[in-house]
């Protein structure tokens, strides 16, 4: 029994598990019959007011009987992580593959886990979903899924997987319908494979599983330097058909259910020249994190942000930085808080580490953003650094720079804002008090 249930890793001060006496260390076995494998189980079955628990310690067994408000969220007990599933695909855009050496761990991990779809958004691709976990899914309605579509021809998908046993991913479509779970569908467009006509049949076949695929984002393939397989970037005249393509499906689902349903990122827009939709025009911004209607949405709240300035203001420089791609917008943004007497730049940096194809923000690396403003920032500017570059609960960039030694090479003090306009106005307002 000693491996039986599930590590719990914390246990809140003050909180219903404390009190009833669980600690860290100790293992949640069951909770009112039902045996406990990971954090999802721990909400499902926990779900209500009266919960019996079996926990164990070492060899040691014991019943715990609490009584909560809201379930399993009111025991205040974290459970240790559970063991991700690998993806075994060799996908031709895989990003991960790309990736140079020396990076932090973490960010070598390809994840095939339906888990980790279900509670942050990860895209999977259903190539080695298990008939348990079909079952497991459907019984415990872990809706939506994220999934990397890419194609619906089984031979052109396969190709871009790298796997030829990958099934036929309608028919997985079909039964996650049936049974009313909720999914977002990706298309990572490469030219040469999944693009012109295959785009347009793989929307049209996504969108017969309407209203259970909720939304359709293409986004363009990522190129770094550091890849091995010759793979052709999306390029302008790609970005335009793909985007002829896209605007003429959204213009047939909005007149016939009043949705888009199908979205481009904001990347094709940028590399195809073409002005961004209204912010309205994407729905629920359900694939926001996927990069579909990032830059509308800074646009749309620019707008309406207020800079008040104060009556006493200190005189200070801000430096803040971007990537190519965005560098456009954020300028024009930048320029305004000028206008209101504020001394603040922008700077475009360019992704030396990963590429100049690589443009996006969040893939900027603390040393190219040294190396763009070395000879440009003063010891008595501030460097506001957007978080969307730094590791989520942590001060590092991708290529683990700290924060720190930002600071501590281009000799500044640094403030980590939030990517928004109120984000940046808010941290120009604090700092200059």
């Amino acid at each position: 029994m000693r491996s039986s249930g599930v590590e719990i890793e914390e246990v809140a001060s003050g909180s219903i598990g404390a009190a009833a006496g669980l600690l860290a260390g100790d293992r949640l076995v069951s909770i009112n019959g039902r045996r406990i494998r990971d954090s999802i189980d721990l909400m499902y079955y926990g779900n209500e007011p009266e919960l019996d628990l079996l926990v164990g310690h070492g060899n040691e067994m014991r019943q715990v009987a609490v009584e909560t408000a809201r379930g399993a969220s009111d025991l205040g007990v974290v459970l240790k992580p559970f063991t991700i599933k690998k993806c075994t695909n060799r996908c031709i855009f895989c990003f991960v593959t790309q990736l140079p050496k020396g990076m932090r761990k973490t960010l070598y991990v390809k994840d095939e886990d339906y888990r980790l779809s279900f509670l942050y958004g990860n895209y999977i691709t259903l190539t080695s979903l298990t008939d348990g976990e079909r079952k497991r899914i459907i019984e415990q309605h872990l809706s939506p899924l994220y999934l990397s579509i890419h194609s619906t021809d089984t031979e052109i998908r396969n190709r871009m997987l790298g796997n030829p046993k990958a099934g036929d991913i309608l028919k997985d479509l079909r039964f996650f319908a049936e049974h009313n779970i909720r999914m977002h569908a990706q298309i990572v467009l490469c030219p040469g494979y999944n693009d012109g006509r295959d785009l347009a049949r793989t929307i049209n076949d996504l969108y017969k599983f309407y209203p259970y695929v909720q939304s359709i984002a293409v986004v363009p393939v990522g190129v770094t330097t550091h890849r091995k397989k010759v793979l052709r970037p999306v390029e302008k005249s790609d970005a335009l058909s793909a985007l002829e393509t896209i605007i003429r499906f959204q213009t047939r689902f909005r007149r016939k259910h009043g949705e888009h349903i199908v979205f481009a990122a904001d990347e094709l827009y940028i590399k195809a020249g073409v002005e961004f939709p209204s912010l309205k025009d994407y729905d629920e911004l359900s694939q926001i994190e996927n990069g579909v209607g990032l830059v509308p949405q800074f646009l749309s709240q620019a707008k309406k942000v207020k800079i008040q300035v104060p009556d006493k203001m200190k005189k200070k420089k801000f430096i803040t930085l971007t990537g190519i791609s965005f560098y456009p917008f954020l300028a024009k943004f930048i320029e305004r808080i000028r206008k209101r007497g504020f001394d603040i730049e922008a700077f475009p940096v360019e992704n030396v580490y990963f590429g100049s194809s690589v443009t996006v923000t969040g893939l900027l690396t603390g040393r190219d953003v040294m190396r763009a403003l070395s000879g440009h920032i003063q010891s008595d500017d501030i460097l506001l650094i957007p978080d969307i570059v730094m590791k989520e609960g942590h001060e590092v960039f991708l290529d683990d720079v700290s924060r720190q030694e930002i600071e501590e090479i281009l000799g500044v003090k640094s403030a980590i804002i939030e990517s928004t306009p109120s984000g940046i106005v808010e941290a120009v307002l604090e700092l200059s008090k």
